[in-house]
């Protein structure tokens, strides 16, 4: 499995664990109301919202919650400016790392980003330094113990995915980042249940550390997950099967 993979199955697991589920809901009720103020209340006319509500509705958030959300866009946070800012550096280790923020104070979020990397032992670099080494694909996986890789291979491949691929119970299927509410949606109506459903930046190569140099890089993920503005982390760690989070 890629690095991705093991690196999101372990994310997956620690925050239904840590009751992170809230904080999840927060940021994608963040993404959907800023998709609906910038281009319309209608799913079907607005691929950013079609998409941003296609991910929330993989994480089981109650349709209520989606509604309320779009409604925001015209009421309460009408008049807020929200501002999309992506930071790139690198974790302990030379990992790249790119932080995606969506904020209406440009001067925190960069105050808050700048200090959690560097009190971890990470490093703020220029714009470009690392991105290059990343693409945005959509990324959908399914439990290997209810499906087998060649129903969900032919399923995925015939409705516009790009790959599919096992590896530690899971099911990955990669798609472009411009198709993959099209194939998420068309997977759900063959009846395929997915565990997870993201839009994500996969790096072209990985770099493989030992397990403490891993764990650091990790602890700064996730603090960086924690904060308020940040709406997704992505590095280009690898992380072998049998790795253990401390």
């Amino acid at each position: 499995m890629s690095g991705h993979s093991k690196w999101a199955t372990i994310k997956h697991k620690k925050g239904l664990a840590d009751a992170k589920r809230g904080q999840k809901f927060t940021k994608l009720i963040k993404e959907i109301t800023v998709a609906a103020k910038m281009g319309g209340a209608d799913p079907d006319s607005n691929a950013r919202l079609r998409t941003a509500v296609l991910k929330a509705r993989a994480e089981n958030m109650p349709k209520d919650n989606i509604e309320r959300a779009i409604k925001k866009a015209s009421g309460e946070d009408a008049n807020t400016t929200f501002y999309e800012l992506t930071y790139e550096g690198y974790a302990p280790g030379g990992v790249a790392i790119i932080i995606d923020t969506l904020t209406d104070n440009k001067n925190r979020t960069a105050a808050d980003v700048r200090s959690t990397l560097t009190k971890l032992g990470g490093s703020l670099g220029a714009t470009g330094c690392v991105s290059y080494m990343f693409q945005t694909k959509g990324v959908i996986t399914y439990d290997a113990s209810k499906y087998t890789e060649e129903q969900i291979f032919e399923a995925a491949l015939e409705n516009g995915a790009e790959d599919v691929s096992t590896d530690d119970g899971v099911i990955e299927v990669t798609t472009s980042a411009s198709d993959f509410a099209s194939v998420l949606e068309a997977m759900q109506s063959a009846g395929f249940e997915q565990d997870s459903a993201d839009v994500s930046k996969i790096a072209d190569t990985t770099v493989t550390l030992d397990k403490e140099k891993a764990n650091k890089v990790l602890k700064i993920v996730e603090r960086l997950e924690d904060l308020e503005d940040v709406q997704q982390v992505s590095t280009n760690l690898d992380l072998p099967d049998d790795f253990e989070e401390e």
